[in-house]
């Protein structure tokens, strides 16, 4: 920030304190004491903190008018946005530096080596759902801001990461950037793809499956219908708390074209759902594949043709649902044949809280992949 703008920043601040002071002088000039109370039990500051508080919302009205400055002026929002052109949002995991963010990229690629022997030892085959970051897939919103050195070719150096570790992973960048003439792929306000961009995702995946597999079972029928559009507040509007003071100053909600899927037969999907063990296919993942807003499980299902049983989880990385997947009961009496891994880049380099896992298991995944890769390399 160059000193002129330090100077008009300092200047705001100083002015915003001014205002709200003064206004705040209303709340105290108008209260009137209880008839009856007492100074020793506090009951007079007590009634005095609550009108004060319905007449002057000071935290709530500080934050608006601070949110309003730095969104006007300097194209800012709080830690967790980076705000682009054009209304576009985007998260700033996208573009920061990680603290020993190699090592920890190196830990994660050890640990997803570990999962793919560990799914192996059941016959289970990973496929691994790489997405691209927003800002790869929609760059020329992004205005002058700029990925770390970290990021910058992190998605590339991901797939030829697992590629070379014998990982199936599509490149859904590649997809979904020949695509964007059809219409949206992400949320301009959220850090999710749209239905349409999980469709598609959803479509390459499976024709990669076909490939790789034959699944068991009779193909089923799959119908995915429009279920309405609604105007959605995306996750990353969370960060400019502008409302209610300066709510006209959001970015537009964004258009969500809904969509649901249902078993063409739905008997047979009644049959389905009671029957684990017929379920040839396992999603594990983060919220791209758990929220129903983007009905990628339901793509999933009806370009595989088969049901699929779905544990990927809200707010937890793509990390912990795995690992906790390994676990699972479901795993290991009524094993699928291929499990789909959804795995957002932005998450490679980023540390997971492991601490509910046995760190003798953690670290025998990590050690385990690591021989493996080793002895691999040394029979070239």
């Amino acid at each position: 920030m160059t000193r002129p703008l330090r100077t008009l920043y300092v200047a705001l601040f100083l002015g915003v304190l001014v205002l709200l002071f003064l206004w705040s002088m209303r709340g105290v000039l108008s209260y009137q004491p209880p008839n009856q109370f007492s100074v020793l039990d506090g009951g007079l500051a007590k009634t005095f903190e609550s009108h004060y508080d319905k007449q002057f919302p000071v935290k709530e009205i500080g934050t608006n008018v601070w949110a309003a400055i730095d969104y006007l002026l300097f194209d800012a929002g709080r830690p967790g946005v980076v705000i682009g052109e054009h209304d576009w949002l985007y998260s700033d995991e996208e573009f920061k530096p990680v603290a020993n963010g190699p090592q920890q990229q190196r830990d994660n690629l050890a640990l997803i080596r570990g999962v793919r022997d560990e799914l192996a030892q059941r016959n289970v085959l990973l496929l691994l759902a790489i997405v691209p970051a927003k800002s790869r897939v929609y760059p020329e919103h992004i205005g002058a801001h700029r990925p770390s050195a970290l990021r910058s070719d992190l998605y590339q150096r991901f797939h030829r990461a697992v590629r070379r570790a014998d990982i199936a992973a599509p490149d859904l960048l590649a997809t979904l950037r020949a695509a964007k003439h059809n219409g949206p792929l992400f949320l301009r306000t959220d850090t999710h793809w749209t239905p349409l961009g999980a469709d598609l995702a959803a479509q390459q995946l499976s024709a990669a499956v076909r490939r790789a597999i034959t699944l068991d079972g009779a193909p089923q029928q799959f119908i995915t219908e429009a279920s309405g559009q609604e105007r959605y507040q995306g996750d990353l509007t969370r960060f400019l708390p502008l409302d209610p003071l300066f709510a006209a100053l959001m970015p537009e909600p964004d258009p969500l074209h809904k969509r649901a899927t249902r078993a063409a037969n739905p008997a047979e999907g009644a049959d389905a759902l009671f029957a684990a063990s017929e379920m040839p296919v396992a999603l594990v993942g983060t919220s791209y594949s758990a929220n129903p807003s983007w009905n990628f499980a339901g793509a999933l299902r009806q370009h595989l043709q088969r049901d699929l049983s779905n544990h990927a989880e809200d707010g937890q990385g793509p990390i912990l649902p795995m690992l906790k997947y390994l676990q699972s009961e479901e795993l290991k009496n009524t094993a699928p044949q291929l499990v789909i891994w959804e795995f957002p880049e932005r998450y490679l380099p980023m540390a997971s809280d492991l601490s509910d896992f046995d760190p003798a298991w953690i670290a025998e995944l990590k050690s385990n992949s690591s021989k493996q890769r080793l002895a691999s390399s040394n029979s070239h």
